[in-house]
């Protein structure tokens, strides 16, 4: 089987990724499980061609690769009438690995994925900042990805993305959509979002905010009427907002804290909890800020998020031991798998009884 039939196949079986790793036999993930293939281990020699086959595949030169001496590389490619990739091509011990992303073409269907219309609801924001957060490989790509596609039918204007690469591709719908990837298209996301704010941008997707400097022009965009959505590695609102401001040097975090309590809009975080079918479902937090939440920002005392955040269901939020709650009364996991995931166990426990 050839490369471009494997990756046919796993999107067949709805894998998510694909490893490529010596020592190992190649291996996918399905749900969140590893399977591994019924051939024997990878060598380093099988590892290195298929690492070329992946090159070839995308169109990109290894010979590039291999001479600028690179400890890793991300690219996205498609296969047409197969799906997208993305790929991120590392060293380990001696030899060459991968890690393919499996992305089928057509955007994610919320219903399908489990994104609840609360989260979609997050969107209907005409300016400020827009958080979703987790883990990596919690699903946040694809909430944006619907995030993104229903304001791209409900109003019209330009949306710009900015992605490390581009996983999901938009069609113009009744806004016009611009997708740059770093750094095929543009060197940084600071510098994709300096460009931005010369483009007539209404809505702007930062794939992640890295850096004090992506964070501080992400934070001015927000400023000047414009809706910016970006991601972080982080769980829980409290979480989200100590480390936005924990990124910038003492001197300047009064000020960060300050605006950050005027543009922020809504936080939502997430996580993939096992179902008791075999499968995944996301978990979600959504935090809206309301004039409680802008106020704790600003007074530093963001450790009593939680309990605003508990309280304001009215206002569309939900705390995760909330969601969690909510999916074990479902019967989608159980009472073990809620409280692996709870922030706060012992409250949940009782709860759940």
């Amino acid at each position: 089987m050839n490369l471009e039939q494997f990756l046919k196949s796993m999107i067949d079986a709805h894998a998510s990724d694909i490893f490529v790793v010596a020592g190992l036999p190649l291996t996918y993930r399905v749900d969140g499980r590893q399977v591994r293939s019924d051939a024997g281990p990878l060598m380093p020699a099988d590892t290195e061609q298929m690492v070329r086959a992946i090159y070839e595949v995308a169109g990109r030169s290894y010979d590039a690769f291999a001479q600028l001496g690179n400890h890793d590389e991300d690219f996205s490619f498609a296969l047409p009438g197969v799906g997208r990739f993305r790929a991120n091509v590392f060293r380990q011990r001696g030899s060459l690995g991968a890690v393919v992303r499996v992305i089928p073409f057509g955007l994610p269907d919320p219903v399908a994925y489990g994104i609840p219309e609360e989260v979609l609801r997050v969107a209907r924001f005409q300016k400020g900042l827009v958080l979703v957060t987790g883990p990596a490989g919690a699903g946040k790509s694809t909430t944006l990805a619907c995030m993104i596609d229903r304001l791209n039918h409900e109003r019209s204007g330009h949306i710009i993305t900015m992605e490390d690469p581009i996983e999901y591709v938009h069609r113009h719908g009744s806004c016009i959509v611009t997708q740059r990837e770093i750094p095929t298209d543009v060197a940084t996301y600071a510098e994709a979002l300096r460009s931005a704010m010369r483009e007539s941008p209404d809505v702007i997707l930062l794939g992640e905010m890295r850096d004090p400097e992506t964070i501080g022009t992400a934070v001015t965009a927000a400023e000047m009427a414009q809706l910016i959505f970006s991601t972080l590695h982080t769980t829980g609102a409290a979480g989200t907002v100590d480390r936005i401001i924990d990124a910038f040097p003492p001197s300047q975090q009064r000020q960060i804290r300050m605006q950050l309590s005027q543009v922020l809009q809504a936080i939502v975080s997430q996580q993939l909890v096992p179902t008791v079918d075999g499968g995944v479902v996301p978990a979600f937090e959504i935090m809206i800020t309301n004039t409680a939440i802008r106020n704790l920002i600003r007074e530093e005392k963001t450790h009593q998020m939680d309990s605003v955040i508990a309280a304001g269901g009215a206002e569309g939020m939900r705390t995760m031991d909330q969601s969690l709650f909510e999916l074990v009364q479902a019967g989608r996991i159980t009472r073990e798998t809620a409280l692996q995931h709870a922030i706060h166990q012992e409250a949940l426990a009782i709860r759940l009884g």
